[in-house]
């Protein structure tokens, strides 16, 4: 099913016929407040138990039109974000170049697949606006996008095995990883507020199916920059869950970038970005 968070925070299922609002068939008290809102972590951590029962108030309640709510991130204060680096072989050949017009030399340790950190502030949703800071603006330096898929963690753990990681996974979203190209350090220049939209809404794990068969595209002003199958990802999901929980503990609803494809490119004041991903959903986002 298709979970979305929507105005005050509260849980709908997104049907063929629009959004029905399902807070009511939760197990805990709504918290509308994202910093506190524990019920979101725990729904992610029994998902499995729980969609039986969203499923049957989803086909109870009266489906909103998608046009009359506001969609938020579909993610609630994760512990953390996680985000994996140089994941897709085109995009670590087509990096030498934007290194070398933005640095003036190529730094070769951000060439190699690894995982980062991103501040949770950074996370909005498919109704924000993306907010270039401006100073970085005033200072001439390259802000790019870069749409990738992203995993929200369901059970979590500490050394996952590869061979069960997905078992741990709640649910897929669509997001940007928006990004200043700078020598600054790769967790700050991605860590500005909005510089995280995720969206629109959480598909669970057996509804998408093999992470490794999405189609996923990007256009700038209408123009296609990213267009690329998550096959060709150098480190797939199972194994980018099991090395970050090799890491570092992941907690429920913990989120989790999977790389960038090949196509990043600068983004300024006025550009619209249309993104999407097959059988997960689509944004259109404004910069501002």
């Amino acid at each position: 099913m298709k979970l979305a968070l929507f105005d005050d925070h509260r849980l709908g299922v997104v049907t063929d016929e629009g959004l029905v609002d399902v807070t009511a068939a939760l197990p805990w008290p709504h918290d509308p407040d994202p910093l506190t809102a524990g019920w979101w972590r725990a729904l992610c951590r029994d998902l499995g138990d729980l969609a039986d029962g969203l499923a049957r108030a989803a086909g109870k309640g009266p489906a909103l039109p998608l046009d009359s709510v506001r969609l938020r991130a579909p993610a609630l204060n994760p512990s953390k974000i996680i985000a994996a680096a140089s994941n897709y072989a085109d995009h670590v050949a087509e990096m030498h170049g934007v290194q070398e017009r933005t640095l003036g030399k190529v730094e070769s340790w951000m060439m190699n697949f690894d995982v980062f950190l991103k501040a949770p502030s950074s996370i909005s949703g498919p109704a924000d606006d993306i907010v270039l800071p401006e100073e970085i603006v005033e200072a001439g330096q390259e802000i790019h996008h870069e749409s990738e898929l992203v995993v929200v963690i369901g059970t979590g753990g500490r050394d996952i095995p590869e061979g069960s990681a997905l078992d741990h996974v709640a649910g897929y979203t669509l997001g940007l990883d928006i990004t200043v190209r700078s020598p600054a350090d790769r967790s700050r220049r991605k860590s500005y507020d909005t510089f995280s939209p995720l969206g629109p809404w959480l598909v669970t794990a057996d509804e998408v199916g093999d992470p490794s068969d999405l189609d996923i595209r990007l256009e700038c002003n209408g123009q296609v920059r990213q267009s690329v199958h998550t096959s060709t990802m150098i480190t797939k999901v199972p194994a980018i869950v099991s090395y970050a929980s090799s890491v570092m503990t992941l907690l429920p609803g913990d989120v989790l970038f999977t790389g960038a494809p090949p196509g990043v490119g600068p983004i300024s004041r006025g550009d619209r970005l249309d993104t999407e991903i097959g059988r997960i959903g689509s944004m259109s986002l404004r910069v501002t």
